[in-house]
């Protein structure tokens, strides 16, 4: 069981760029795959981004493709997310999420953290 804890949410005014931070606890880091989603206001949670756990791919939503960066300190057992060029539509609550490796369902949740952007 893997217990996951996002920091780093906040506001900011569009073109902006904050870093969402993830550590996580309970597994070894190296055999989770981790990934970014987020839920707007009156919309269903949707993936953001996700990276491999040993040095795999990353890949991205189309919305925030050459945006947002996903990356990994395996030293510290955390995932980063770092939003560039922010838009008033990112605005949501950002979830960290982990899978095992070889499995297809995010099935380990963080508790979330918030990010507003401003007009």
């Amino acid at each position: 069981q893997a217990q996951l804890v996002e920091s780093g949410g906040g506001l900011v005014q569009a073109g902006g760029s904050l870093r969402l931070s993830c550590a996580a606890s309970g597994r070894t880091f190296s055999s989770l795959v981790m990934g970014w989603f987020r839920q707007a206001p009156g919309k269903e949670r949707e993936f953001v981004a996700g990276s491999g756990g040993a040095g795999g791919s990353a890949y991205y939503a189309d919305s925030v493709a050459g945006r947002f960066t996903i990356s990994r300190d395996n030293s510290k057992n955390t995932v980063y997310l770092q939003m560039n060029s922010l838009k008033p539509e990112d605005t949501a609550v950002y979830f960290c999420a982990a899978r095992l490796l070889g499995q297809n369902n995010y099935n380990y949740w963080g508790q979330g953290t918030r990010v507003t952007v401003s007009s």
